[in-house]
């Protein structure tokens, strides 16, 4: 566990069953992949809905860079991001939403990069905009999200035109 995530406080996320609609087709899993996370200043974010969309395996990987460009990358289970996020995303408020997706999907599997722009409140200013890498797997009754990779654009970084609108 990474220092900055042993620094936060437990969040408990009570085990609920998925819903059908969250988890039936790609559009569902990416609709509820956002909407569990957005939300005004003060309101609780659904971090057990949150979990029904993941394997249980899952990583997250937030990739960053250095002050002096080197890049980084913190690897995170669900509880693990949960307990680093939750405070800020609660206290602050937070709107995350997809501006452009690429799919692919070849059988049981599909990968999908999804652009996104992010503000502290919908009619906000814009605070940062990228790219979610996600990996899904079909069970042969629902999909389910295997792991989550996220960039945001910076200088010399940009987002490339095929993954925007």
């Amino acid at each position: 566990m990474s220092q900055e995530t042993a620094s936060h406080a437990h969040v408990p996320v009570p085990t609920i069953a998925a819903r059908a609609e969250d988890v039936s087709t790609i559009d569902g899993v990416i609709t509820a992949y956002y909407d569990v996370i957005t939300g005004p200043p003060g309101q609780p974010r659904q971090w057990s809905r949150d979990r029904t969309l993941y394997w249980p395996g899952l990583r997250f990987f937030s990739t960053n860079v250095k002050a002096d460009g080197t890049p980084t990358v913190k690897v995170l289970s669900h509880q693990e991001y949960v307990d680093a996020t939750d405070a800020a995303l609660v206290k602050g408020g937070f709107d995350e939403h997809e501006i452009h997706r690429v799919s692919y999907r070849v059988g049981n599997i599909a990968h999908v990069m999804s652009t996104y722009e992010t503000r502290q409140d919908p009619k906000g200013p814009l605070l940062a905009r990228g790219v979610n890498s996600l990996d899904l797997y079909w069970d042969g009754t629902r999909w389910w999200i295997t792991s989550a990779s996220w960039d945001d654009e910076r200088p010399g970084s940009p987002i490339p035109p095929e993954l925007l609108k």
